[in-house]
């Protein structure tokens, strides 16, 4: 299968997703329609709005001219490399986050062997099998496994900092990318519209706060009033609707509340200061900053544990879950990566 062959493919998966949340019937309208209606009852974090957010952001990146646009910038693609066995150890925590590896392994030309998380199995797997029927030669190249992890030449695993000690451990005599905990962060500077405020909490309560490129702290110019946040992060507040959302909102309140430690209670989402990056699920951080010049310097000391960063001169707010194909996790090339000869 060539590269033409494959990227083609990839972009007839785009259509016929696409089609399919339009409502159009092709073959795959009914059984992605009742995987929206029913992530929830495998995974309570997947509501159907969540599952269709998901889709719809994958299957808009795969058209021809985005994908001919990110595999024409890797002349060794050209070659037609690939021929290993790429090992994809895949996380959960929000729907088909594991896609992208999948793409980036088998567009280079490679094999996939695939660890689903039991919490996100079936979106990938179906995404799977309409490749296969898209062009059959997929089904020699995409295995998944539920056991343990064999056969593979290279591995990609994605997981917490706990996990990646162990991911270290059994795949590190291998060439790897192995990814940890990271969040995202806003810059404000205080110019921002209505309209750019209401986008951030996009950024924020999306998938309700549990990927990586989820804005789980925002820095403020000095004075910044957040009643204004308040206000324009209203139309939000049905996230708290959400039992285990709720749950989370309910406990960390308790929490500051019995250490009496001081916060902002916006109903649905707990405002607290703090120098800490990674925020609980239901809290938002947030920080005051005199100087944009000392911030910069003070995020780019921990740039290990930031994915993306929201704000003017960096991603448009309200756009933090809808990365290109060309933008890589952890800021590594994916793709450069499959190309390496090892």
């Amino acid at each position: 299968m060539t590269l033409k062959e494959r990227t083609e493919a990839f972009a007839a998966l785009g259509k016929i997703l696409r089609d399919a949340l339009d409502g159009e019937e092709n073959m795959c309208t009914a059984e992605l329609d009742y995987l929206i209606n029913n992530q929830h009852l495998v995974n309570p974090w997947f509501t159907p709005s969540n599952v269709r957010s998901a889709v719809s952001a994958i299957a808009d990146e795969l058209t021809k001219e985005n994908l001919f646009r990110w595999t024409d910038a890797y002349q060794a693609l050209k070659n037609e490399p690939g021929g290993r066995n790429v090992g994809i150890v895949m996380a959960g925590n929000i729907p088909l986050v594991g896609f992208h590896d999948f793409l980036a392994v088998l567009i280079t030309g490679n094999n996939v062997i695939a660890k689903t998380s039991s919490k996100d199995k079936d979106l990938i797997m179906f995404t799977a099998r309409i490749l296969c029927s898209i062009n059959m030669e997929f089904s020699e190249r995409i295995s998944f496994t539920d056991g343990l992890m064999k056969g593979f030449d290279c591995i990609i695993a994605t997981g917490s900092d706990n996990s990646s000690r162990y991911f270290e451990y059994y795949f590190g005599k291998y060439p790897h990318i192995i990814r940890r905990n990271r969040n995202s962060i806003a810059i404000l500077d205080g110019s921002e519209t209505e309209s750019e405020l209401t986008a951030l909490g996009h950024d924020i309560f999306s998938y309700f706060g549990l990927g990586c490129r989820n804005v789980s702290k925002i820095y403020l110019p000095e004075g910044y009033d957040t009643d204004k946040l308040a206000a324009a992060w209203k139309e939000f507040e049905g996230i708290a609707d959400h039992n285990k959302y709720a749950n989370n909102y309910d406990y960390n309140k308790a929490i500051y509340m019995v250490n009496r430690e001081p916060f902002k209670d916006f109903g649905f989402l707990l405002l607290k200061e703090n120098t800490s990056i990674s925020s609980p699920v239901a809290v938002l951080y947030y920080e005051f900053y005199r100087d944009i010049n000392n911030l910069r310097n003070e995020i780019d000391n921990h740039k290990d544990k930031i994915q993306c960063i929201v704000g003017k001169n960096n991603i448009p707010f309200g756009m933090s879950q809808h990365p290109h194909l060309w933008d890589y996790a952890d800021g590594i090339d994916t793709v450069e990566f499959l190309l390496k000869k090892n």
